[in-house]
């Protein structure tokens, strides 16, 4: 809505800059002519240009001042111009930089472009959005590097050690147990890639149909078993039966990814919680656990792709699940927020029962 509101102000501005272009313009020629018009008065008015004239002479005279007033007209109208198009030279100027790279260029809010707040707004926006998204491209290629390399690495080191013929052949099993851990966390590094790259690329939302959302949930739950087992974790599930209109296999990955963060940070013993609730049009799925608080100079990246909260890199992951939660969670026209405390860390997903086919 404030994007759309500063384009229109923008398009206002660009019109007004336009009409002053082509008053300014107007008056210029409307100058010279009336100056044309007073030399040939005060000439006839003087009895230079009367009826004894040859015609001869007077039509070269009348030639002559219409070519001074083409002159005086285009002499003139590039330097009485340069008012009304000053802000337009200032923001060409400005989009050259940042065409250039130069993505900290901004403008002012004085002089002439003081007098268009909405266009340095909106050109600053521009400028900061492009500046954030570079940022977020060179996190995105150092993360993206590192993630890919640790286990490449690892597998590399554990093949060369299984070289050694004086191993014995429970070190071995070991050595083969940890090769086979490191290809499989490649190997859903991967996978999580592809679906990133193709929820992404996705704007329009297919294969919709309706079906048991509480039923998919416990499916989830169930599948991620072996992970909350052996933390012993207290499961809690607080729904009834919903149903949901929206793409089954895309929300299947919402909850798997929501799930599975809350146990990977959950404590031995402790809780994850899942509740579903109904509002108005809206379903209203949490999922919680006791781990952790997340530091709050840090929530509002949780969702760049490759990002951890753990900077470490310690913990399983690979800080791909919750970009691929929020863009299909967009897609359904949803919300996705995070409440956290050291008591209590819960993502809430608020999205419509029905979506449109």
């Amino acid at each position: 809505m404030e994007t759309t509101k500063l384009m229109s102000e923008a398009r206002k501005q660009s019109i007004r800059s336009s009409i002053i272009f082509a008053i300014s313009v107007f008056l210029i020629l409307m100058i010279v002519v009336g100056l044309i018009l007073l030399v040939i008065f005060i000439l006839m008015h003087n009895g230079v240009l009367d009826e004894g004239k040859s015609e001869f002479d007077t039509s070269q005279f009348m030639v002559g001042m219409a070519l001074l007033s083409i002159f005086l007209g285009m002499a003139l109208t590039p330097i009485a111009a340069r008012i009304p198009l000053r802000p337009l030279n200032t923001l060409l100027q400005a989009m050259e930089k940042l065409a250039n790279g130069d993505f900290k260029t901004r403008l002012e809010y004085k002089g002439i472009m003081g007098r268009n707040p909405s266009t340095v707004t909106m050109f600053n926006r521009l400028a900061s959005e492009l500046d954030n998204s570079e940022m977020m491209r060179s996190d995105f290629i150092n993360n993206f590097s590192h993630e890919f390399k640790t286990p490449i690495v690892s597998i590399a080191g554990f093949a060369e050690l299984l070289k050694d013929e004086t191993l014995d052949e429970e070190q071995r099993r070991e050595y083969l147990d940890i090769i086979q851990q490191e290809s499989m966390r490649l190997a859903y590094m991967a996978t999580n890639v592809l679906n990133l790259t193709k929820v992404e690329n996705q704007t329009i939302l297919t294969d919709i149909s309706n079906y048991n959302l509480s039923e998919q949930i416990r499916t989830c739950v169930l599948l991620l078993e072996p992970k909350w087992s052996r933390k012993d974790l207290d499961i809690q599930l607080n729904f009834d039966e919903f149903n949901i209109t929206g793409n089954e296999e895309l929300l299947k990955e919402v909850w798997i990814n929501l799930i599975d963060n809350a146990i990977k940070y959950a404590p031995l013993n402790g809780l994850l919680l899942v509740s579903v609730e109904e509002k108005n049009k809206d379903l209203i799925i949490k999922v919680s656990n006791n781990g952790p608080a997340i530091p709050e100079d840090k929530i509002s990246k949780i969702y760049n792709k490759f990002y951890q909260a753990d900077e470490s890199h310690a913990s399983e992951g690979n800080g791909v699940g919750l970009a691929i939660v929020k863009k299909i969670v967009t897609l359904h026209e949803g919300v996705i927020d995070v409440e956290t405390s050291e008591k209590l860390t819960t993502f809430t997903v608020i999205i419509p029962k029905s979506q449109k086919y």
